[in-house]
């Protein structure tokens, strides 16, 4: 199994995920997400609280990520963990924290506040439990 913190370095520096939920039949809901890592180590993903897989996450807050490079081929992880939906008014400044790591700078952080209100954003905040991949091949 891969070490929890080499995963999380390999988040800081990749971004392009995609997120494994569970639907309510147990069959799995993916989805292309951007992610980052905050300062207690949990892997962060910005959504729109109306989302599926945040009802699935609601239900179940079990979740897997599939992370790679910009160029797509080349090295990869799996993480996996318990996921925390943390709402606003307290997801803002998180959000706000989340751009920055994925993006950097905004041009008008009003603006962006604004823009998280208006498509009632949420942060999900997974707790890494496991990290692979495990064997290659």
């Amino acid at each position: 199994m891969m070490d929890l913190d080499e995963a999380r370095s390999f988040l800081r520096e990749h971004h392009h995920a995609v997120l494994h939920t569970y639907r309510r039949d147990g069959s799995p809901q993916l989805s292309p997400v951007a992610v980052t890592v905050d300062d207690l180590g949990h892997a962060i993903v910005s959504t729109r609280e109306t989302a599926i897989k945040v009802a699935n996450l609601e239900r179940d807050p079990r979740a897997s990520l599939c992370v790679f490079p910009d160029a797509f081929f080349g090295p990869w992880i799996r993480v996996d963990g318990t996921t925390e939906i943390v709402h606003l008014p307290e997801a803002l400044e998180p959000l706000v924290d989340y751009y920055q790591r994925v993006a950097g700078e905004h041009d008008d952080w009003d603006t962006y506040r604004q823009a998280m209100r208006d498509e009632r954003r949420v942060l999900l905040r997974i707790t890494l439990t496991a990290a692979g991949p495990d064997v290659a091949g």
